[in-house]
């Protein structure tokens, strides 16, 4: 069974990641290396930041002048990662949250704060194991249905409301 260690970093002053929300994060990390079969276990490092802290990101990463949900910082690629040598866990990447706009889309969506950070996390996680949607219709389709089997297995699925387990 795969598991992934989580070192997660607030980046926002005098902003709180909301009870939860960390423990979410790991158990949304392991479900998609479980549920891709993943061949060990993997570090991944989550950030939460505001909207003009993933502005400049976006900026600077993607060249694209605006803010964002969440961005995705693949370590590996075809399926080849480096290793953490002490540990053994192969090194996927990073994950960067706008905290606010998580907060404004679980608004627009009507649904809870946590089913949005569980969202952003696993569509993220997708892209640290080589999924990309951007140019290819197929494969996002493939790995929308995957977030979703995902979620769902999570307990946090649009039709559902996060209880934390």
């Amino acid at each position: 069974m795969s598991k992934a260690k989580v070192l997660i970093y607030n980046k926002q002053k005098d902003v709180k990641v909301p009870v939860g929300i960390r423990l979410l994060i790991r158990r949304s990390c392991t479900a998609v290396l479980m549920y891709e079969n993943f061949p060990g276990n993997a570090e991944v490092s989550v950030s939460f930041v505001n909207d003009e802290q993933i502005h400049e990101l976006n900026k600077e990463y993607r060249n694209i002048d605006k803010s964002t949900d969440v961005l995705s910082f693949p370590l590996g690629e075809n399926g080849n990662y480096d290793i953490n040598k002490e540990t053994n866990d192969y090194l996927l990447g990073d994950i960067v949250i706008s905290l606010q706009t998580a907060e404004r889309q679980a608004d627009i969506y009507n649904h809870s704060l946590e089913r949005e950070i569980g969202f952003l996390t696993v569509h993220s996680m997708f892209h640290l194991l080589g999924y990309d949607h951007e140019n290819n219709n197929l494969e996002a389709q493939i790995m929308r249905e995957k977030e979703e089997a995902v979620l769902g297995e999570l307990g946090i699925s649009k039709s559902s409301t996060y209880v934390d387990k």
